[in-house]
């Protein structure tokens, strides 16, 4: 068969799946979580063995190692997936939720209440959690999946969605309701973005390239994630001492995900005294750091920053800084060049963060603080689907809500117009 029949038949299975999945009691969901969670647990032997074939393979193909640091699962990572499919259980079902109700003069009945999208279609890259987070927050608001992971993590998804479809299955979720693709050529993702009559909508979860990849050739709607250029702007006013622990957190704690900082920008007044001291931490923990030439005037030995540097997003351990003359500059650079993900100042003048939330254009803005606790997780909505950066439907941290629409339900007693 070829590609795209083998998708599309995935497509329609998940489908037939969805009709029933939108009809389930939330006990039968919160059971087949919990299911699962301890499936993950009972079978983590299994799981890691298919991991460390992953692993060396990665290491063989000469993978970036900010890339292998996602693919990798230990016993904390796996029990941090069941953890969250738990969470997910305890949260509120969103599913039939009535948000709006009116009786009109005619003696109408609307009401607007939440249902499932249908079938999800998210593809993502190497980081096997997506696969344990995408199923829980699908199931639990109704949904069914297809999922498409990077090729660097295939047999650690084969073996994560073998183990969920057991556990959910034998707790009364559909068949079908988690379909994963195990085809490896990038042209599965061209067929899942062609099958608009049979994917309600697609989530992309990668790097810039895979996100621009699936907007391009999508005619499924498409809520685009991930793509994260972070700065952290330390304003004249900061407390110094608590500055330096955020700036060096929120680079160094995970660096190869999407919420660590990339840009930090200084205060003119402060730069002379705080550059050398976050600098030297920054050194100590073995970021490159990127200055601009106010920054290089200060510590010649910064390697200079280039244009598109301001605009990369790293993963890795490297670090621009910048310069500036006050909050408006600031704003003004982070505007610029930010994705829209997440974006922090670290003041105690109160008028200057009330500016900074107001005027920065990014779907989490901190006040002192990291940029790294953007995460669904983190917001008390369990596991998450993704970090929105876009304005409609959905924006920041994707929790179950975000994986629903709405439907008007009417009620009449034979009126006619």
């Amino acid at each position: 068969m070829l590609i795209k029949e083998v998708i599309a038949e995935q497509a329609q299975l998940a489908q037939d799946a969805a009709l029933k999945m939108a009809s389930l009691t939330t006990e039968t969901k919160n059971a087949a979580l919990l299911a699962m969670a301890d499936a993950l647990e009972k079978r983590q032997d299994e799981i890691l063995a298919a991991n460390v074939e992953d692993v060396e393979t990665a290491k063989k193909n000469s993978t970036r190692l900010n890339m292998i640091d996602r693919l990798i699962l230990n016993p904390k990572r796996i029990a941090d997936m069941a953890e969250g499919l738990r969470q997910t259980a305890t949260l509120p079902d969103p599913i039939g939720r009535e948000d709006f109700h009116v009786t009109r003069p005619n003696g109408l009945k609307i009401r607007r209440v939440r249902v499932p999208f249908g079938v999800i279609g998210i593809i993502y890259e190497a980081r096997p959690n997506v696969t344990v987070d995408a199923a829980a927050l699908c199931l639990k608001s109704g949904n069914a999946c297809i999922l498409r992971g990077g090729s660097e993590a295939i047999r650690t998804n084969k073996k994560l969605t073998d183990i969920l479809n057991d556990a959910a299955i034998s707790k009364g979720i559909p068949e079908h309701a988690i379909e994963f693709v195990r085809i490896t050529d990038r042209d599965a993702i061209i067929a899942m973005c062609r099958l608009r009559n049979l994917i309600d909508v697609i989530i992309p979860r990668g790097g810039a390239g895979l996100i621009a990849r699936v907007v391009e050739h999508s005619i499924v709607p498409v809520i685009e994630t991930g793509t994260g250029v972070c700065h952290v702007y330390v304003d004249k006013e900061a407390n110094l001492e608590m500055a330096l622990k955020v700036a060096l957190s929120a680079k160094i704690s995970r660096p190869s995900v999407c919420n660590s900082m990339e840009t930090l920008l200084i205060h003119k007044y402060i730069a002379e005294t705080f550059l050398p001291d976050i600098a030297k931490l920054m050194i100590e923990h073995g970021v490159e750091l990127r200055g601009d030439a106010e920054c290089l005037k200060i510590l010649p030995d910064m390697k200079a920053a280039t244009d598109k540097d301001w605009s990369t997003e790293y993963n890795d351990l490297i670090c621009n800084v910048k310069i500036v003359d006050d909050v408006d500059a600031a704003i003004a650079h982070i505007n610029k060049y930010n994705t829209k993900h997440s974006d922090a100042i670290l003041t105690e003048d109160k008028a200057a963060a009330e500016k900074f939330q107001m005027q920065v254009d990014s779907a989490c803005v901190y006040v002192n603080t990291s940029t790294r606790f953007t995460d669904g997780f983190e917001f008390g909505f369990g596991a998450e689907i993704g970090i929105s950066t876009q304005k409609l439907h959905a924006r920041g941290p994707m929790g179950l809500e975000a994986l629903t629409t709405m439907k008007y339900l009417i009620e009449g007693n034979g009126q006619t117009r």
